[in-house]
C-alpha cells in the first residue's frame, strides 16, 4: 500500500492546523484532522463553474467574477475555460498557504490557472471583496467551506446569513448570478437566499462524473431591477 505523504503544514485564521496531504499522486487538503477537500472529487466543483458562467447578464461584454475559495483550483479553472479573454476573474483565499501549494508547478495543482493573465488573486476575506465592489460583478461563486456553515473558519457562518446574503447580492450588477456549493443539502439556506431576494434554483451534482457522493449548489440569480 502507498503511504499518505505530508506535503504542507500551516495554520488557518482561526490557529487550526491545516495539511496538505499526497496519496498516490492525489492531494487532499485537511482542517484539524476534517478531509476538506481532495483532486480526486472536482465535478461538482466544475458543475457550479459551468451553472454561474451560463447566467452572466446577456449584457455583460466584458464578465467580472469573483471565486471565493481557492481550492485546488478545479472551479476556477473551469470559469477560465468558459470565458473569453475579454473576462477578469478574482479569486479571495483566506488561507494564504492555500495560494502557495497550489502556486508550486511541481505540485501540478492550480499554478497555471493562477498564471492566466485574467486572473487577481486576493489573499482575504471574500466577504471584505464583496463589500469594496457595489455592484461589481456579474457572478459570485462561493465554495469556501465545507457548505453553508463555517468549517474553515468560524466566521464564514456569516457569509451564508442574511446580512452575508445581502453583502453579495449588492455586490452583483442586476441580474447577476450567486453561485454557493454545499456538501450537502440545506432548505433553510435556500430560503434565506430567497428571502435576500435571489430567484433559487438548487441542483443536485455529483463528486465524481460517473457518480459518487451528491453535492447541492445553490444557483440564485439577483433582482434585474435594482
Amino acid at each position: 500500500m502507498k503511504p499518505t505523504i505530508l506535503r504542507g503544514l500551516s495554520t488557518t485564521p482561526d490557529g487550526a492546523p491545516i495539511t496538505l496531504h499526497e496519496h498516490d499522486g492525489a492531494f487532499t487538503i485537511r482542517v484539524a484532522g476534517v478531509e476538506l477537500m481532495t483532486t480526486r472529487q472536482h465535478h461538482s466543483e466544475e458543475r457550479i463553474a459551468e451553472l454561474a458562467c451560463g447566467r452572466i447578464p446577456p449584457r455583460s461584454s466584458r464578465p467580472r467574477v469573483l471565486v471565493g475559495g481557492l481550492g485546488f483550483g478545479f472551479t476556477l479553472r473551469e470559469v477560465l475555460r468558459r470565458l473569453g479573454p475579454e473576462a477578469a476573474v478574482v479569486v479571495a483565499e483566506l488561507v494564504p498557504a492555500v495560494i502557495e501549494w497550489n502556486r508550486m508547478p511541481e505540485k501540478g495543482l492550480a499554478a497555471d490557472a493562477l498564471a492566466d493573465p485574467r486572473v487577481e488573486v486576493v489573499g482575504g476575506d471574500v466577504a471584505d471583496v464583496m463589500r469594496r465592489h457595489p455592484r461589481g460583478f456579474d457572478v459570485i461563486i462561493l465554495d469556501v467551506d465545507n457548505g453553508a456553515s463555517g468549517l474553515t473558519m468560524a466566521k464564514n457562518d456569516r457569509l451564508y446569513a442574511p446580512a452575508g446574503l445581502a453583502t453579495a447580492r449588492d455586490a452583483l450588477v442586476p441580474g447577476g448570478c450567486l453561485a454557493v456549493w454545499s456538501a450537502g443539502d440545506d432548505p433553510s439556506f435556500a430560503a434565506r437566499m430567497r428571502g435576500a431576494g435571489f430567484d433559487v434554483a438548487v441542483e443536485r451534482a455529483p463528486t465524481h462524473a460517473g457518480g459518487g457522493a451528491w453535492n447541492t449548489l445553490f444557483i440564485g440569480t439577483s433582482p434585474s431591477g435594482r
